[in-house]
């Protein structure tokens, strides 16, 4: 009886140890999962992804002129190239990216060229995300998306630099067009509101803008001259006749300096804007 046992339960062990190599076997054959390569013109959320070329990457940042002072966001991010190209350069970069492959492997590129610290991305929607903290952004859209986008970036604080790939903002001007290896770039600049009307200490200043453009006139004691002039980011130049007026602008506030027949400084606040004393 004993034996009978002993060779029932070494019969048993031999089986289970079978079963496990047979397991062992059957998980080993299993293919390994291949990491995610991403192909160029797979399908996007709004987009398909074609990668920009490295070089146009470095000529974009360049336009913008980024620094390590910078907050870069790259708006569809893709592999994350044009975010880890600026975090290398010691800017702050955040990579918004719709699809969880590409965020996942733009992570793993950012480990790789060692700049995670700086170089973060996230999974979400462009149009539903917020990028008002950032000084420049970086885009490869369609132009009925830059468009769309056009909106919000021109509420995005003065100065704010934008740069896209290929595509442009319809009937808002580049500020600066440059091209590489046949493809072009183009920047803007968030020009500050200034439409409206502006008390001078002698005068009026009636002003329309379209986008960075200005146009409008200026009434004195002398009458009403036309005026023409440009915005880069708060900064505005007008020409006023043989005067030429540059000044600063912060909210409802412009102060700089005139040339022309006599010159000096000058402040501009815009009409019907509270003072301090009667701000709430």
């Amino acid at each position: 009886m004993r034996a009978t046992q002993f060779l029932q339960r070494s019969w048993q062990r031999t089986v289970f140890a079978l079963s496990l190599s047979l397991l062992a076997a059957a998980v080993s054959a299993q293919p390994a999962k291949k990491d995610f390569e991403p192909q160029v013109g797979q399908e996007g959320k709004d987009v398909i992804w074609v990668p920009t070329p490295q070089g146009l990457v470095d000529k974009m940042l360049d336009m913008a002129k980024v620094t390590s002072s910078d907050y870069v966001i790259d708006l569809g991010s893709g592999d994350g190239r044009t975010v880890i190209t600026a975090a290398k350069r010691g800017a702050r970069a955040q990579g918004i990216e719709y699809n969880p492959d590409m965020v996942e492997l733009s992570t793993k590129n950012a480990e790789k060229a060692g700049v995670s610290d700086k170089a973060k991305f996230s999974k979400a929607d462009i149009f539903e995300s917020d990028f008002s903290q950032a000084t420049v952004i970086t885009m490869y859209l369609l132009p009925t998306l830059n468009v769309k986008l056009r909106p919000k970036i021109l509420d995005l604080k003065p100065g704010t630099r934008i740069v896209s790939h290929a595509f442009t903002m319809e009937d808002w001007t580049a500020d600066q067009t440059d091209t590489f290896d046949g493809r072009t770039a183009y920047l803007w600049i968030v020009p500050a509101k200034v439409e409206g009307t502006w008390q001078l200490g002698q005068g009026e200043l009636s002003l329309k803008q379209m986008y960075q453009m200005v146009t409008g006139s200026l009434k004195n004691g002398a009458g009403s001259i036309p005026v023409n002039g440009k915005l880069r980011g708060d900064q505005l130049t007008l020409t006023a006749g043989n005067a030429e007026y540059t000044g600063r602008v912060d909210g409802n506030k412009i102060e700089g300096t005139v040339k022309g027949s006599t010159s000096g400084s000058w402040t501009a606040t815009r009409a019907g804007a509270k003072t301090p004393a009667m701000a709430k």
